[in-house]
């Protein structure tokens, strides 16, 4: 039992450090944790569903569950989410929750509805370790990767806000993104196994086709991930050009776009289900990458890449200069990708008067990085000698 407890108590926010948290464990983690206490693999499988399909947080409601392996689960574990600080509900119907991490920083995750579906933006960091000039969590500089207890924390708090747990309960979430603070495959492991959580049947049961990576382009984390997941997969390009993407997504410097849409075909090309389309996404930005040679050059760009264009007007923040894109512009550049025969949606701005739209999300960063600080400092020298 030792090995167990000293492995998960990182992933532990409780005060109670000496108990395991089993709101983050795969089935399997689960299994091998039964199996320690002496106990059958398959409580395993009981204990997920009571945690994530009926919202329970005490081992006492596990009627299914004998008396005395209840008490002496309480006395080894817990299940434990992350402290909501705050809940905003938008005037369109979007809600942001504002969650506190172990370390004192704080995370956002954002519902957003549209119609019968209902999609949750999670978070895979505590900041963010790169910083896309556009995007203001980058802004805030990076502390830590989140835990897999505090990745499907956010998905277990929502659930629970939108009563959604228990039998025969309308399910609101039905969509999973992973496009919040930090770039998830920098958080290969914990963010692996919760998508997997999230489509687990003994979970949350979401689609395969309904969960989505998005990444910058951690080109060997993508390759890494073919076999361990199903999920989808969201490119997060913005620039139809090395020259211009290295400007604004810098980790371009270090694997070009070749190389990103060569490693994500890859990842497509292997899932069982081959048909799917990697989502490609381009934020607009004003007088940046919104002209209509960007449009013509991401066609001839993407020709040979099974992909969907979702394009993201830039939502304006504090610390960029950066201007969001006029709507002429936009549906301009939109009509031309259409033309070249590719799927093109525009993401509708949603919930920016609680600052939760795309690129938006900024939380409460401890920044071990000193990024804040510097541009902080960048601002009241430029303010100083404009």
């Amino acid at each position: 039992m030792t090995s167990a407890v000293n492995i998960q108590n990182a992933d532990n926010p409780s005060t109670e450090t000496a108990k395991v948290n089993l709101l983050g464990m795969s089935q399997e983690k689960l299994e091998a944790f039964f199996a320690e206490l002496g106990e059958k693999r398959f409580r395993a499988a009981q204990v997920l569903k009571w945690i994530h399909q009926m919202g329970v947080d005490s081992f006492e409601e596990m009627s299914n569950i004998s008396k005395p392996l209840r008490t002496k689960l309480a006395e080894v574990a817990i299940i434990e989410a992350p402290k909501v600080l705050k809940q905003l509900d938008s005037v369109d119907g979007t809600r942001k929750f504002v969650i506190q991490v172990t370390g004192g920083s704080a995370i956002e995750t954002v519902f957003i509805p549209d119609g019968e579906r209902g999609t949750l933006c999670v978070s895979s960091q505590v900041g963010c370790a790169l910083d896309c000039s556009f995007c203001s969590t980058g802004k805030q500089g990076f502390s830590r990767d989140l835990t897999a207890t505090e990745i499907i924390g956010q998905v277990w708090i929502a659930a629970k806000s939108f009563g959604q747990f228990g039998a025969d309960r309308p399910r609101k979430i039905t969509n999973v993104v992973m496009m919040g603070m930090g770039e998830p495959l920098l958080n290969f492991d914990n963010v692996v196994d919760s998508m997997n959580l999230m489509m687990h049947d003994n979970c949350y049961g979401i689609s395969k086709r309904r969960v989505t990576l998005s990444t910058s382009g951690v080109v060997p984390a993508l390759d890494k991930l073919d076999g361990l997941t199903d999920a989808c997969l969201a490119i997060s390009l913005h620039a139809p050009n090395d020259e211009l993407r290295n400007q604004l997504v810098p980790i371009n410097k270090k694997y070009p776009i070749a190389m990103l849409l060569a490693s994500a075909k890859r990842y497509i090309d292997n899932l069982p289900d081959n048909r799917r389309k990697i989502t490609i996404e381009y934020t607009l930005i004003d007088q940046v990458n919104d002209r209509p040679e960007h449009a013509h050059e991401l066609v001839e760009l993407l020709k040979d890449v099974p992909v969907k264009i979702n394009l993201i007007p830039f939502n304006p923040f504090p610390q960029s200069d950066y201007k969001r894109v006029s709507n002429n512009s936009l549906y301009r550049f939109r009509d031309i990708l259409i033309a070249g025969g590719y799927i093109t949606t525009v993401r509708t701005t949603r919930g920016d008067d609680i600052d939760a739209a795309c690129g938006q999300l900024a939380g409460n960063v401890n920044d071990r990085t000193k990024r804040s600080e510097r541009y902080k400092a960048q601002a009241v020298r430029f303010v100083n000698n404009p």
